[in-house]
């Protein structure tokens, strides 16, 4: 049975829902953006307590679908001012989605300067206070939260920086990869700052025991997966030693670049003539001449 899992700061409580209706076919920023939409005055200030963060994995995250480990995160965005949507490959999407919750809501705002941890098992959900690792660098304080919890193959962490407490409007929002390392970040649209005006530092989510999702048609499941797998392992862009494999997401740059979509200048202009010294295959030939091998 799928769920939300609505937090509120202001009160320090943490409730379940039933996902309603309308919300059942969806999953990931569509689901992240229509919660938003659905529920935060268009007016209101991003870093106030109307505004919501809302956590979201995929459709099929949980799954052995490829790529399926996503999770998106939305709110209004204090860069923009409009609905914004920004997403990371995590750990703990796969864990978050095994549980049932299709979505994670953030409303309410703590007092200043108070920041709590959310956490998340089969066994229901609890705020409890972030101060131990309030103000500590995400990499110093990952170890000992994974020491706290379980270690890195039971929980997956989700958490703020110290620019997401200060709510600077550019602040990420940081997951930890399969090594972790808070390393992976949905970095669009200052949503570290809208966590940190809500007083959110930390969620960690333990999937022990959880069951599997269960998959309604296995073999047009399995047939969609192959076709899926197949693609990704023979495109020019995500094939072994392909562009992405080889040059990672600043491949892009080239391509945006001439494609008259690169943001420069403050968004004037959709071209930038440094873009060749700064995309991802002048980063692989200056990582290859200094270290003197292929990373």
């Amino acid at each position: 049975m799928h769920k939300l899992l609505r937090v509120d700061m202001s009160k320090r409580t943490v409730a379940y829902e039933d996902l309603p209706k309308r919300y059942s076919q969806m999953g990931g920023r569509w689901l992240t953006s229509r919660i938003v939409a659905d529920e935060v005055p268009p007016t209101c200030h991003a870093l106030g307590p109307e505004n919501v963060a809302v956590i979201a994995p995929g459709i099929v995250t949980g799954t052995p679908a490829p790529t399926s480990s996503r999770i998106s995160v939305g709110a209004k965005s204090p860069l923009t001012g409009t609905i914004k949507e920004s997403n990371s490959g995590a750990a703990l999407s796969p864990k978050l989605a095994r549980l049932g919750i299709r979505a994670v809501i953030i409303e309410g705002q703590a007092k200043p300067g108070e920041f709590s941890l959310l956490r998340i098992s089969k066994d229901g959900a609890s705020l409890s206070p972030a101060a131990p690792w309030t103000g500590m660098g995400l990499y110093e304080a990952f170890p000992a939260l994974f020491d706290a919890h379980g270690g890195v193959q039971r929980v997956g962490i989700m958490a703020i920086g110290t620019a997401g407490e200060m709510r600077m409007a550019s602040a990420g929002v940081a997951f930890n990869d399969l090594s972790g390392r808070p390393s992976r970040y949905a970095g669009r649209g200052g949503l570290g700052a809208v966590l940190g005006s809500k007083g959110l530092k930390f969620v960690v989510v333990d999937d022990t025991d959880a069951p599997k999702r269960e998959i309604r048609n296995k073999d047009l499941f399995a047939s969609g997966r192959a076709k899926l797998a197949h693609a990704l392992a023979t495109h020019a862009i995500t094939k072994p030693k392909g562009a992405l494999n080889a040059y990672g997401t600043a491949v892009l740059i080239n391509i945006i670049n001439e494609a008259g979509a690169l943001p420069s200048h403050n968004f004037r202009e959709g071209r930038f003539a440094g873009a060749a010294k700064i995309a991802g295959e002048a980063i692989f030939e200056g990582n290859k001449s200094r270290l003197g091998k292929e990373l």
